[in-house]
């Protein structure tokens, strides 16, 4: 039986979860497979050349509802009105830093107007600015985020924002994940690692395999791959990924590697002659990945799963009353 929640209302979808806009690996194939299955597809982040040829894909096969998530701390106006104009998404979702100065323009467009935060403050002030949609993301999900734990925030994010719908993203890859999300308050789901191991994701064999492979004591929540790209990144925000060699040389080191631009570019050096060398951007549900799936059949199983979980809990609950 569908669930229906304030997220499926809103965007008329079969099941509460979306997929996240990961940036460089969330591209139009996997947003619009994951909207065409019943869920919302969003695509990531990038610069003009990524977004136009990524959101000219989605455009062009999706057949409900889908958006795109920017960087508020690294994108411009013009081009969220660019997008808004050219490609008429109908989610918008802005990250890591202040909504405020995109909020017009998304109104303007007609797009929902969905606020990923890591915190309370980051929580009032997209209730401030009218979000539709808020994503209250732990610090288990991969790339990049903070350090608050998605069961702890979730439930008190979504009592702050009430009666705006809160979802649930960070250390979600399975049905259980979901069915704990709505018991939690939330109306849904945003799930990354798991949609990044799925044929339709812009990611390379090598790395797809590494997630399937990983297991969540292999990730790790560090600036070290910021300082070694020379991200501008803002410090608030760290990054979990697959550890590595690298990271392994450098882990708890981080203002040494700042200092030591030699080291940086020998890194720089190496991911331009390796792709292999580059870091892995996963979350902790790695541990709950198993399989290389199509981005239809990981929707279907998870939305199945939530429900026999919650089937599971209540005859519990009965059984024990």
């Amino acid at each position: 039986m569908p669930f229906r929640t304030a997220l499926t209302e809103l965007f008329a979808l079969r099941h509460p979860i979306v997929s996240a806009p990961m940036g460089g690996v969330a591209g139009g194939a996997l947003a619009a497979a994951v909207s065409n299955a019943g869920g919302l597809g969003l695509v990531g982040s990038g610069d003009r050349d990524w977004l136009t040829r990524e959101l000219s894909i989605v455009a062009g096969t999706v057949r409900s509802a889908w958006g795109v998530g920017f960087l508020s701390w690294a994108v411009d106006l013009d081009t969220v009105r660019w997008v808004l104009d050219e490609y008429r998404p109908r989610a918008v979702m802005l990250s890591f830093g202040d909504p405020a100065p995109f909020v017009e323009a998304v109104r303007a467009a007609g797009a929902a107007l969905m606020v990923q935060v890591t915190d309370h403050e980051e929580a009032r002030r997209a209730v401030e600015v009218g979000a539709d949609v808020i994503v209250a993301q732990g610090g288990e999900a991969g790339g990049h985020g903070a350090g608050r734990s998605t069961m702890t925030m979730v439930p008190t994010v979504a009592d702050l924002a009430h009666p705006t719908p809160v979802l649930a993203a960070g250390g979600i890859a399975d049905g259980r994940g979901l069915a704990a999300a709505l018991a939690l308050g939330a109306a849904g789901v945003m799930v990354g690692t798991r949609f990044e191991a799925t044929h339709e994701a812009v990611l390379r064999p090598e790395q797809a395999k590494a997630i399937v492979a990983a297991r969540g004591d292999d990730t790790s929540r560090n600036r070290v791959f910021d300082i070694a790209r020379r991200s501008p990144w803002p410090t608030k925000y760290t990054a979990r990924m697959l550890r590595n060699e690298f990271f392994d040389d450098w882990h708890n080191r981080e203002d040494e590697l700042r200092a030591d631009t030699a080291a940086q570019d020998r890194y720089l050096d190496t991911v331009a002659d390796d792709e292999a060398a580059a870091p892995v951007w996963a979350g902790e549900a790695v541990d709950l990945i198993s399989t290389i799936d199509y981005a239809a059949e990981v929707l279907s199983k998870i939305a199945e799963e939530a429900e026999v979980a919650l089937g599971r809990a209540t005859r519990r609950q009965i059984d024990n009353g």
